[in-house]
């Protein structure tokens, strides 16, 4: 295969490596002001530009929490600011060893001709929009493609569609100096069992791999980030064993080792389950030839930002808990999680039906 070998490839490679390095994952943290808004209602906080700076501001200055993170995926609005003694968020992470990256797409749109499957915008005007970022300082690139499970769903036009767009979008990154973080999520709405999940991320997952071969993609420098294998949201759970037996194989059957990690998203898991799923796949004996990490930004954030709510006396107390959910992730990246970062509100579900970010 005949893959990009332009003057980014050698950096591309190292950097993709560097954030799956064992023992570190990505925070996401690239909530549109949308999004944002809808976390920020649920602790009767306005969503406003000083307090969207605030709450970056809690998380990416806790002190020790960046020890255990190798990338922070951040919104554009974001990429610009500073701290509050005016240091730029950007200069935070990189004192720190944590390369900063940006979400580059421009959220879902309805597919014609499908039942409510969606294609994601953002296409047009990325490679100047990448090349931008480059100079601010972001090192990677996030992507979300959706697709839902139902009678018939995903169709394979939405499968190929998507797949087509994150081969795009993937290249377009590549050419502009970023890693592209390639994420194919599978929602977990509906009462689907394990192993129709198993079955439409093998197809998805193979679909992906095909364009990005196809658009000449350099895979050693990419990350995949997709959802884990599970029932459906009103299907009844089964054991975090189980979850990494069918997810690893899922990997095993469609993803090439090419590729250094694997950081996946979180889904709506609670806090708690996605930290114990991702130990699970860690400690599984078998072929796993790439890391296995986390790109979490619910199941990160959500007890944080309980215990903040919006006040300043209350950071302190809210950076320990964001140190909690760093290390326990962490420990899960190594398969070497024992429990104990269970804190208050890090088992409640996140599960919200039809998510956009």
């Amino acid at each position: 295969m005949s893959c990009y070998k332009g003057k980014y490839a050698d950096e591309l490679i190292a950097n993709a490596a560097y954030i799956g390095t064992p023992g570190k994952g990505i925070l996401a943290a690239d909530e549109s002001t949308g999004t944002i808004g809808k976390r920020f209602d649920s602790i009767k906080v306005e969503n406003v530009e000083s307090n969207r700076r605030a709450l970056r501001e809690l998380l990416f200055c806790t002190p020790g929490a960046l020890d255990y993170l190798s990338g922070i995926i951040l919104f554009e609005e974001t990429l610009y600011q500073k701290t509050a003694s005016g240091k730029p968020f950007v200069d935070v992470m990189k004192e720190a060893n944590v390369l900063p990256g940006i979400k580059v797409d421009k959220g879902t749109v309805e597919l014609a001709g499908t039942n409510g499957e969606t294609t994601t915008q953002g296409l047009d005007g990325l490679g100047a929009r990448c090349a931008q970022y480059y100079a601010a300082g972001a090192r990677f690139a996030k992507w979300r493609a959706v697709l839902k499970i139902g009678a018939n769903e995903p169709s394979q036009l939405a499968i190929n569609e998507n797949a087509n767009g994150l081969a795009r979008y993937a290249i377009i990154c590549q050419e502009n100096g970023l890693v592209p973080i390639v994420e194919p999520e599978i929602l977990v709405d509906g009462p689907h069992d394990i192993n129709k999940c198993a079955d439409v991320t093998e197809r998805v997952l193979a679909a992906c791999y095909k364009a990005l071969n196809d658009h000449h993609v350099l895979l050693e420098g990419t990350l995949l980030k997709p959802n884990m294998v599970t029932p459906g949201s009103d299907a009844k759970k089964v054991a975090p064993e189980v979850v990494a037996e069918y997810t690893v194989r899922a990997l095993q059957r469609t993803m090439p080792p090419a590729v250094p990690a694997v950081v996946f998203l979180s889904g709506g898991q609670s806090e708690e389950e996605a930290t114990v799923h991702l130990n699970a796949m860690n400690q599984l004996k078998g072929k796993k030839p790439w890391t296995l990490t986390f790109s979490f930004g619910r199941a990160l954030q959500q007890s944080t930002l309980k215990a903040w709510a919006g006040k300043e006396e209350n950071v302190k107390k809210a950076q320990e808990v964001f140190l909690i959910r760093c290390k326990a992730n962490s420990e899960a990246t190594l398969g070497k999680y024992t429990g104990g970062a269970a804190v208050e509100g890090a088992t409640e579900s996140l599960h919200v039906k039809d998510y956009k970010y």
